[in-house]
């Protein structure tokens, strides 16, 4: 059975987007970008929400194999060798190694979790908030990055309320901090 973990960047203030919908977070450098590309590797099955697979849309690129650095072309070819399960009613298709999925993201995710082994991501707000409403997710990763950005989409979504015990912290490159969080009542 798999793990269903949450994880993004975020700042001190608890948004992973700006006000404008853009991550206006900091670019990961080489040690931290490694750090995300050991993880997509792990990734047995990435869920994503429409908007952040369109964000990461960048990375099938094929001039990301020529115009990135190393630790950029390895997490291009990490993400694209990735399953992906994209969750959207507008979306007409999606790319490489990807399916489409317009509805049932808790059923999805519950199958998906009993079927696979290793690490399935979720990426995306509303969906985690889906998921987390349904106690389908085992671990929340928050990659706090020292910036403020006063407003955005936040990493929970309003109304979202969880009780959640320490699974511990990490420092990272850029003065970015790792807080591993599991549902109160999941041993981690």
């Amino acid at each position: 059975m798999a793990t269903i973990a949450y994880a993004m960047l975020t700042s001190l203030d608890g948004y992973i987007a700006g006000p404008s919908g853009g991550i206006d977070l900091p670019v990961p450098e080489e040690e931290l970008h490694q750090h995300f590309n050991d993880g997509m590797r792990r990734t047995s099955i990435a869920l994503c929400g429409r908007r952040m697979y369109e964000t990461m849309r960048f990375w099938d690129s094929r001039e990301r194999e020529i115009a990135a650095s190393e630790v950029e072309r390895d997490f291009a070819r990490a993400w694209r060798e990735t399953p992906k399960i994209v969750f959207s009613t507008t979306l007409r298709e999606v790319g490489p190694n990807a399916r489409l999925v317009k509805g049932g993201a808790e059923a999805v995710a519950r199958s998906l979790k009993a079927e696979t082994d290793g690490e399935i991501s979720v990426s995306g707000a509303e969906l985690a908030a889906h998921l987390a409403r349904a106690g389908l997710i085992d671990e929340y990763r928050l990659y706090l990055h020292p910036v403020v950005l006063g407003a955005g989409k936040p990493y929970f979504q309003s109304g979202l309320s969880l009780a959640l015990k320490s699974l511990g912290t990490e420092r990272l490159a850029q003065g970015v901090t790792l807080l591993r969080y599991a549902p109160a009542g999941i041993d981690g």
